[in-house]
């Protein structure tokens, strides 16, 4: 089968031609793609030196580079991982071999490591934080949510709707696969400390909150019924105390005095209205979008399906000539 081995890169020359070397040494016979993405150091020359194709990307962000990977390049098996050489690329055959003995769709390469050095303060807090919300909502069963080492099939690239821009991306593969209900695994790898003088592109905070607003998208999308019913509910009850509070008066004297309240009561009524029919609809288009990307998935084999197929075609023909 072909395998593609995916790099997105963007000012990593320190790394890059070791990060493709150590993929060439793992995975002798597949192809390594090199996609630079603005680059204003010597990552492109140092990466084809190394023996990579490679490709740019002009609109920046990690995300516009996986979406513009996962559109040019055809293989059975694509191997992703960042340019920065902290992936374990000798665990590589392992994450493969358990993609295409279950015929999964995507394994996971879940980060494992004491140094300090290799996660910058406050980035397994998050991490932790944010894989226990997409656990949570989705119910996934991804542990390492933001791990760039993952490994894919055909048809999970090719029906991947992609719309991140930045490092939320890794989000949005999870829940891909989790709104589909993709066969999925997870593998523990090691994840090791950058090497001197090469910088982390992730920043904590801007790119903490674009992660979290991603998380937010995804949930109106994909599962609008909670996610609306949940906003009628905080505007549902004030509005009824608040109701019953301006009621309570007009039994006791007859007059509505705080019109003002009443209005908000009344408004708040009619705000949780517009959020059930809101959530009404956009449950029929999620539904909608789902189907369209099922069909899409459907159109590609799985890693295992042609010796599948090949074993039960023999088998068919076996039976018949046995029945004559």
């Amino acid at each position: 089968m072909d395998i593609a081995v995916i790099l997105p890169c963007y000012n990593e020359a320190v790394a890059i031609g070791e990060t493709v070397k150590q993929f060439r040494a793992a995975l002798p016979d597949a192809v390594i793609y090199v996609f630079d993405n603005n680059s204003s150091d010597e990552s492109v020359r140092i990466a084809e030196e190394a023996g990579a194709l490679v490709f740019s990307e002009p609109y920046q962000g990690k995300g516009n580079v996986v979406r513009r990977m996962f559109a040019d390049v055809d293989a059975d098996v694509y191997v992703m991982a960042d340019g920065d050489a902290t992936y374990d690329s000798s665990a590589a055959p392992e994450l493969i071999n358990l993609l295409v003995s279950r015929n999964l769709d995507m394994v996971n390469g879940a980060r494992v490591n004491d140094e300090i050095e290799a996660y910058r303060r406050g980035h397994k807090f998050g991490n932790a934080l944010f894989s226990g919300l997409v656990k949570f909502f989705f119910k996934s069963k991804i542990n390492d949510l933001l791990s760039g080492y993952r490994v894919f099939s055909k048809r999970f690239v090719k029906s991947f709707p992609a719309v991140s821009n930045g490092f939320e991306i890794e989000t949005e593969l999870t829940v891909h696969a989790m709104q589909m209900r993709m066969p999925i695994g997870e593998v523990k790898t090691r994840y090791f400390s950058r090497l001197p003088e090469s910088n982390s592109k992730l920043a904590t905070f801007s790119d903490g909150w674009r992660i979290l607003k991603m998380i937010g998208l995804l949930i109106k999308d994909e599962k609008p019924v909670p996610f609306f019913l949940s906003l009628a509910l905080l505007v549902f009850l004030p509005s009824l105390f608040v109701f019953v509070s301006v009621f309570r008066e007009f039994l006791e004297t007859g007059l509505v005095e705080r019109i003002p309240s009443l209005v908000v009561a009344v408004s708040g009524f009619v705000a949780t209205m517009l959020s059930i029919v809101c959530a009404l609809i956009l449950q029929s288009l999620a539904l909608a979008r789902r189907e369209a990307r099922r069909l899409s998935y459907l159109r590609y084999e799985g890693v295992a399906a042609s010796g599948v197929g090949r074993t039960m075609s023999s088998a068919v023909k076996a039976e018949r000539r046995r029945f004559g």
